[in-house]
């Protein structure tokens, strides 16, 4: 069973952690100097991972303070990061709330547009730059801006305009003439200062950035101690982007509790490196498991069935077994020899991919298959499922080891209160409930009322401190037959299928249900081969008959429990999956349903 509650010498730590820190930046070179020369990041360079250590982070971030105090930043200056992960972004981000000045992340995919929305509506003064890939877009933002000065740059190509500064280069040179304004600065640091504006990519409306003060921080660091067991001896790899609430948060976290933090630079390569790396703990998104959970089942129908027959044996006794641990009981003795049996001959082999070592995994975002919840805990891959926002400084909910429950987000963090509102809207009130949207007072007062966040999502609270979410109130469709209908509900259901990537329902104002279908491509074109038909493009695989028919038959076994105002009449397979760069996806992940609703108009007008 995975350790995962609190001893009293974990107690003691988190008390000693906790002791006169109300700021972040105050509390890291607290880590820095409890900890010196051990390794606090790790990145790949040249095929191989260097390490950081606690001294160099400290050092490094003290000279980029230097240099932005050089550059005129003052308190209250708002500086903005737009890159990659990578060790800088977090040295960089440590350099800002050392100046008591207020960090912008930037997502690394934003288009110009969305960067120089930003950009002018926080007045951002300095921008670190990523790589060439941000580059053009950061120098056109420059050029047009009334307040941007000038540009630090981690990983691009040599530029002669005196507005562009290398990481590099600021690093080589010295402006320690600046140590006592950096001490002075940070020594007036209050627990009220503003931390940072983090931009969500919602899926509608306009981007609102989201005020969190240092005490929003730290109040999540205390709760997430009484929640969660993270220590020195962890090591985590950073996937999600920086720019997001979510990875920055557990980011601040692993800091706070003196773990290691490895960058991950291309999210795409993640699995090739996860063995490298062997991370114990790592926050993902529930699309990770998703696509982690077809690879599998890929791989097994490819079995001899044998083979196949002992995985569908293992994942069965591993489904019996969870039934016990979730509720910290013990298990039989013949189903504890079963699931023995199974670890060494099928479990152990699939948490390779994971690197082997991994405790626990923090999961949200969006909503997560129940069925992929059950899954992954009956192999021995333990996640933290739960529910936040960036309004809330993360966490809201997660699951704890002991005494959890799959039908729900996970119990309500100590700290927080929760409740429902008369329509069924989850409102949220605590430590690390933000402060309102920056220059947005209307915006604010919608969602921000006595204190509690108006969230925006539906839900419950089924049992005493528990909360299940189950979807965002602006996506609930209704039909023009006036019923009322959660399509997240359906599209969990629906991509229990194994021919199904991605789905999108439609039917807000509609007489009845369609859908927007991503199919599996390899595994239908696999299924076509068997029966002699060849199809040599994924447009030519969504045209065929027998490939619309594989799926619709599945769709229909899926869906024949639910009501008949619930079930999909008519579906349109599509070429090109759902991305962040055709912009039908979020940042997190999210399906952007007014965007896929608006760039396939004249497909879903086609199924009515």
């Amino acid at each position: 069973m995975i350790g995962f509650g609190l001893t009293n010498a974990g107690n003691d730590r988190q008390n000693n952690r906790n002791m006169k820190e109300t700021h972040v930046a105050q509390m890291l070179r607290n880590r820095a100097m409890k900890y010196g020369e051990r390794e606090v990041f790790r990145y790949k360079k040249d095929k191989t991972y260097q390490s950081i250590s606690w001294n160099s982070f400290r050092q490094q971030s003290e000279k980029i303070a230097h240099f932005l105090i050089e550059k005129g930043i003052s308190t209250s200056s708002n500086i903005g990061i737009y890159s990659q992960n990578r060790p800088q972004w977090t040295i960089a981000d440590l350099a800002i709330l050392s100046c008591r000045a207020v960090v912008v992340p930037v997502y690394p995919t934003a288009t110009y547009e969305q960067l120089s929305y930003i950009a002018n509506e926080t007045e951002m003064e300095i921008l670190f730059v990523g790589d060439n890939e941000q580059i053009d877009k950061a120098v056109k933002v420059l050029d047009e801006s009334e307040h941007l000065k000038c540009l630090i740059t981690f990983d691009c190509e040599p530029n002669n305009d005196d507005r562009i500064f290398s990481f590099q280069e600021i690093l080589d040179c010295d402006y320690s003439k600046h140590s006592e304004a950096l001490k002075k600065q940070l020594s007036e640091g209050l627990e009220e200062d503003l931390a940072t504006i983090i931009y969500t990519s919602g899926t509608t409306g306009e981007p609102k950035g989201s005020m969190l003060l240092h005490q929003q921080f730290m109040y999540a660091f205390q709760i997430h101690d009484q929640r969660l067991k993270l220590d020195e001896d962890d090591v985590s790899m950073c996937f999600l982007p920086l720019s997001h609430v979510f990875e920055r948060t557990w980011t601040y976290y692993l800091l706070h509790c003196g773990a290691t933090n490895v960058y991950n630079l291309n999210p795409k390569a993640i699995i090739e490196e996860l063995p490298k790396v062997k991370p114990t703990v790592m926050c993902v998104v529930p699309r990770f498991f998703e696509k982690t959970y077809d690879a599998i089942q890929q791989t097994a129908n490819k079995w001899p069935k044998a083979q196949k027959a002992i995985f569908d044996w293992a994942v069965k006794t591993g489904q019996q077994y969870i039934e016990y641990e979730k509720d910290s009981k013990k298990a039989p003795a013949l189903l504890n020899l079963k699931r023995n049996i199974a670890n060494a001959l099928v479990y152990k082999k699939v948490r390779q991919v994971f690197g082997g070592n991994i405790r626990y995994m923090p999961c949200a975002g969006s909503a997560l298959n129940k069925f992929l919840l059950r899954f992954f805990h009956s192999i021995g891959l333990y996640i933290c499922y739960g529910y936040g926002a960036t309004e809330t400084t993360a966490t809201v909910s997660c699951m704890p080891h002991q005494n959890y429950d799959f039908e729900y987000t996970g119990n309500i963090m100590p700290g927080i209160d929760v409740k429902v509102n008369d329509e069924n809207m989850i409102l949220v009130k605590g430590g690390t409930v933000f402060t309102g949207y920056y220059k947005k007072p209307d915006e604010t007062k919608e969602v921000l009322k006595d204190g509690w966040y108006h969230t925006g999502d539906q839900g419950s609270i089924p049992a005493p401190d528990k909360l299940h979410m189950t979807e965002r109130i602006k996506d609930i469709i209704k039909t023009s037959t006036g019923k009322y209908i959660s399509p997240q509900k359906i599209e969990l259901r629906l991509s229990e299928s194994e021919f199904i990537e991605q789905l999108c329902v439609i039917g807000d104002n509609r007489k009845y249900l369609t859908a927007l279908i991503v199919p599996s491509f390899d595994l239908i074109k696999s299924n076509l081969k068997k029966e002699n038909i060849e199809v040599d493009s994924h447009e030519a695989l969504i045209k065929h008959p027998r490939a619309v028919e594989i799926i619709t038959e599945d769709i229909d076994k899926l869906q024949s429990a639910l009501p008949h105002h619930e079930h999909i009449i008519h579906t349109t397979l599509l070429p090109e999956p759902f991305s962040i760069d055709n912009t039908m996806l979020t940042n997190s992940l999210k399906v952007r349903r007014k965007q896929v609703n608006e760039i396939y108009k004249e497909a879903i007008e086609a199924m009515y």
